[in-house]
């Protein structure tokens, strides 16, 4: 004779079970986003650069429609060191980086470039910073930064770290080694903060202007603690995002009013590669770039489609693991035995 068994209190005991399951899960769920709250923030503001960088782009990128600007600089003489009838906001001071190897020597191009830019700014405080002075300004301005300064794996994270404390703490314009400069900057000195638009999103540190003590550039320094991380253990995201310039970015894009925050146009203005631009010749001398650079700039450019994998991964997951238990569910539900 086959009778059905009485499963009452072995599917109670199941659901307390299940229920117990689920609660530990939510609970786990939520400690763990309350633990890593802070790490899971600066991911996303990171992922999402190229959402946030868009919004409002005319107020900050440099036009002569809403600036009164010329972005050719045609119509500005080549030797202009003021922004005359204009206010100068950005001190006549020039910031070149020589760490590390480069310190004491010099690619043969270098010393043609840096010398073009303070030529033509004649008059103007001329710094090149090195190891010794560099650690020198850094234990002296910036104590409590110096051992995480100190500490940062790749040479590039100090040199970019340098960049913004220098410009924070004295102003003036900032230049990499290989910037060769084709005019004076004078006209860009009425704006507050001037940097050039970067491929595919964000803007170049390798060439940044500011006033002394200016807020903006005063965030990027204070955030730089926070993103101090080796993302995804890659070389080339941890420069970008922890010290470079999708780290610089992603504060341009949280500031509540970047109308001040002027960023020259590109492709114009771009300083990818060896470019020739209005104002500099750009030598393209980016040797710290490592074998992952293609891929972190293939992800930037293709954000949407691996969102929409991530997205659609984790659905179908969910569903699979929805149906595994709907089966296993209905296995006990149905359990029968021969009395």
């Amino acid at each position: 004779m086959i009778k059905e068994r009485d499963s009452g209190p072995a599917t109670d005991k199941l659901e307390r079970r299940a229920r117990t399951f689920l609660w530990l899960a939510i609970l786990s769920f939520i400690s763990a986003i309350f633990c890593f709250r802070h790490l899971l923030y600066t991911s996303w503001t990171l992922a999402a650069l190229p959402l946030h960088w868009t919004a409002n782009r005319e107020s900050f990128l440099l036009s002569q429609e809403r600036d009164g600007f010329d972005v050719t600089f045609s119509n500005y003489s080549i030797n202009q060191l003021s922004a005359s009838p204009y206010e100068d906001l950005v001190p006549p001071v020039l910031h070149h980086i020589a760490l590390g190897r480069h310190g004491t020597q010099w690619r043969t191009e270098w010393k043609e470039t840096v010398q073009s830019c303070i030529d033509i700014h004649p008059g103007w405080e001329a710094h090149v910073w090195t190891d010794e002075t560099a650690a020198q300004f850094v234990e002296e301005k910036f104590p409590d930064l110096k051992e995480m300064w100190d500490s940062y794996t790749y040479p590039v994270e100090r040199i970019d770290a340098l960049r913004y404390m220098l410009l924070y703490e004295y102003g003036g314009v900032v230049l990499d080694m290989d910037l060769k400069c084709r005019r004076a900057l004078g006209p860009l000195r009425r704006f507050s903060f001037v940097a050039p638009e970067a491929h595919p999103v964000g803007f170049s540190v390798g060439f940044m202007m500011s006033s002394r003590r200016n807020s903006f550039v005063g965030d990027i320094v204070n955030n730089l603690a926070t993103y101090n991380k080796h993302w995804l253990g890659l070389p080339y995201a941890t420069v970008m995002f922890s010290t470079g310039c999708h780290y610089a970015s992603v504060i341009h894009a949280a500031q509540p009013d970047r109308s001040n925050l002027k960023i020259l146009p590109g492709p114009m203005h771009s300083l990818n590669g060896r470019v020739t631009t209005p104002i500099f010749e750009h030598l393209g001398s980016s040797s710290w770039h490592s074998y992952d650079a293609r891929f972190i700039t293939s992800l930037g450019r293709r954000l949407n489609q691996v969102v929409f994998f991530c997205v659609g991964v984790t659905v179908a997951l969910l569903a699979r693991r929805r149906l595994m238990l709907r089966r296993v569910w209905c296995n006990c539900m149905g359990d029968r035995s021969l009395v």
